[in-house]
């Protein structure tokens, strides 16, 4: 297991942009963490690596999937933190995307563990201060 301490957001992002350059299509990235811990500010730092701007950005909440476009590379942010149950990821065809050609990337993975891809990996982000942050990393 890898681990990174961060103390801003800058650093966040250099952190998961160069994490980002070690994936491929396929990959399903699991993002765990509190609320607040930083999984949308790694997301944002994790897209730059694909040639994208940090601002296009933003938790899906309520759409539950943003879709973003890279350099040759879907990326396939989702954030199942208002999911009830597995159904409805189910519902809207989440396992197409797990193993499809893009890169998936998860806020609240356990929401929906029972139907991730068993190579899924797994980011862990710790709150240890108030502007500082311990990054896990787990394949």
């Amino acid at each position: 297991m890898e681990k990174k301490i961060s103390r801003s957001e800058e650093e966040t992002f250099r952190i998961a942009k160069d994490y980002a350059k070690q994936t491929k299509p396929g990959d399903v990235i699991c993002l765990e963490g509190d609320l607040g811990a930083g999984k949308t500010h790694f997301t944002k730092g994790f897209v730059m690596a694909f040639g994208l701007e940090k601002e296009i950005v933003s938790s899906p909440t309520f759409a539950l999937i943003n879709e973003y476009q890279g350099d040759n590379i879907e990326i396939f942010h989702f954030d199942c933190y208002r999911l009830e149950d597995v159904r409805e990821a189910l519902e809207i065809g989440a396992e197409e995307y797990f193993y499809g050609d893009g890169i998936c990337i998860i806020e609240w993975p356990e929401r929906i563990r029972a139907i991730l891809p068993s190579h899924s990996k797994t980011v862990t982000i710790t709150s240890t201060g108030p502007s500082e942050r311990e990054i896990r990393f787990n394949s």
